[in-house]
């Protein structure tokens, strides 16, 4: 049994002082992904995303509205078309517009000479487009053009005075954020400065393969390059015959470069991006070759053009008559849906998807078609979906 008295303290000892924590400096870290430029949290689980250029294919990509960082996108084509150039186009030009380091394998400088203008954010040309319509709807009795809209004359005094104090408002924080993604105008050709500093890897004969050498300049670029620096690698006509010698076709060379291509992006997950081309008539998708790269990729969508004989079936394509018909349907094989931390969306895999490739712009779009001749029903239900002049009340 002790006998010590309560509420007395043990003996301290020697009298020993405590160490002041002396607060540790931060190590420089890398910028958050946030803050790079073109790049922005995805809506479904807030991975980093960056654009590809295409607002209508940044909205097919597993609900991200855009390609997740460190993901390698592969886009096959059928036929002898070429419609697949075109999102590489846009690809690299908004990697250009937002100064990403832009690299581009097998292709020379006359390429990016045919990047498409700038015409101004997504987001602008879309609200023009919208004013647009609202001008073109039909317009009410003249008795009631007079009053205006509803609540404009009690709007003014409801709503907030901007006061001294502020800032800035609203209006000018959106102005000076910069645009996620923009329209590009393919009539046009792209001058900026940022045009000169594209990295063009060639594929030069060495006495190594010709993946390792590309390889190895790939990872000397990006090393050179700040640490805060966005990359985007294309790689356009993967395995094509005029661009490639024919021992790139071979398993163990294509498959090793693809793997290692993995390990660079995995390294710097947040800042590098990748999309490939490859053409489905030269290496068609039953080949096992093609069937490991797409394993390999994260993302796989097919672009099937329609036949030259096929054009009632384009036409009847279009949803309304001042529509453009599509090209060509596209098929998602594959998304970037599932990560360490889950995420994503593979509603869009296995849907109805259409192409559309105009003189100005690439858009991806639902595809349907009419109802047929025969079918009496569908006809009236279609034309009971558009409202008679009787139903319209003023």
């Amino acid at each position: 049994m002790s006998f010590r008295k309560r509420n007395v303290g043990l003996s301290p000892g020697a009298a020993r002082k405590a160490p002041i924590s002396s607060p540790s400096q931060p190590a420089a870290a890398s910028p958050s992904p946030e803050s790079l430029p073109g790049v922005r949290p995805s809506p479904d689980d807030g991975r980093p995303t960056t654009s590809t250029g295409s607002r209508s294919l940044d909205n097919l990509l597993a609900g991200h509205a855009g390609l997740p960082m460190g993901k390698i996108l592969l886009i096959e084509e059928n036929g002898t078309t070429d419609f697949a150039s075109a999102l590489l186009r846009y690809y690299a030009a908004e990697g250009i517009v937002q100064e990403h380091k832009v690299h581009v394998v097998g292709i020379g400088e006359q390429w990016g000479r045919t990047l498409p203008a700038l015409i101004g954010p997504a987001d602008a040309v879309d609200e023009k487009k919208v004013d647009r319509r609202k001008a073109e709807k039909m317009k009410i009795a003249w008795r009631y053009e007079r009053l205006g809209e509803f609540g404009t004359g009690i709007a003014p005094a409801r709503a907030p005075v901007a006061t001294p104090e502020s800032p800035a408002s609203q209006a000018d924080v959106a102005s000076k954020q910069k645009a996620f993604c923009h329209a590009f105008d393919l009539t046009k050709r792209l001058a900026h400065p940022a045009l000169s500093t594209v990295n063009y890897v060639p594929l030069a004969p060495s006495r190594e393969p010709i993946f390792v050498s590309v390889l190895k300049k790939l990872v000397s670029s990006i090393s050179a390059c700040p640490p805060n620096t966005v990359h985007r690698i294309l790689i356009p006509s993967l395995l094509n015959p005029a661009i490639y010698p024919p021992d790139c076709s071979q398993p163990e060379h294509l498959l090793q470069f693809i793997h290692s291509l993995r390990a660079l992006l995995s390294s710097s997950a947040q800042h590098i991006t990748a999309m490939i081309t490859l053409p489905l008539s030269l290496y068609p998708r039953s080949s096992g070759l093609v069937r490991w790269v797409e394993l390999l990729c994260d993302g796989v969508i097919e672009l099937c053009p329609f036949p030259h004989s096929s054009d009632a079936l384009a036409t009847s394509g279009a949803a309304t008559a001042h529509e453009e018909p599509p090209q060509g349907m596209l098929k998602t094989h594959k998304l970037p849906v599932l990560h360490e931390r889950g995420g994503g969306s593979d509603q869009n895999i296995g849907e109805d998807w259409a192409f559309t490739l105009s003189r100005r712009k690439f858009e991806i779009k639902p595809f349907s078609l009419p109802p047929a001749e025969g079918d009496n029903e569908a006809q009236q239900a279609a034309n009971s979906s558009i409202p008679k002049k009787s139903d319209l009340a003023f």
